[in-house]
């Protein structure tokens, strides 16, 4: 007789092989999860009992710890950061500019200048010599 998909199921050992170990693994995960939530509850009661039983400090110790958080604010470090960086910015956009007028020049932009301050001269043919800069013969 032909075994049919549930039959198989369970006469197969699959669901001793694979599912039972899943099941138990649930079933371990669920009880740590309720054993740290109750652990949890336990520590907020104590942490609460704590707190009552602490005398309050008095005002002005608690307005020097605020002027003091005031004083030393993110806010005031990173806007002197961001202040920081636009000026260096302001700095690189002149520099920039100098460099590229400097490019401007022939001596940059010309490729007969190729390595050279003057542009070379162009003797005739059995009068040119090797130049030392660009190991070219002009």
């Amino acid at each position: 007789m032909p075994c049919n998909g549930a039959i198989f199921f369970c006469c197969s050992g699959y669901a001793t092989m694979y599912v039972k170990p899943l099941i138990q693994t649930a079933i371990v995960t669920l009880f740590v999860g309720v054993v740290s939530l109750a652990s949890a509850q336990n520590s907020r009661e104590t942490v609460q009992l704590l707190s009552e039983s602490r005398p309050d400090p008095p005002a002005s110790a608690v307005q020097d710890n605020i002027k003091v958080k005031k004083k030393y604010s993110y806010d005031v470090y990173y806007d002197r950061l961001i202040e920081e960086y636009s000026e260096r910015m302001r700095a690189n956009v002149v520099k920039y500019r100098k460099l590229a007028r400097k490019l401007r020049k022939p001596q940059y932009s010309d490729p007969s200048y190729f390595g050279h301050k003057h542009k070379p001269k162009k003797r005739p043919v059995g009068k040119r010599k090797l130049c030392r800069e660009c190991l070219i013969v002009h």
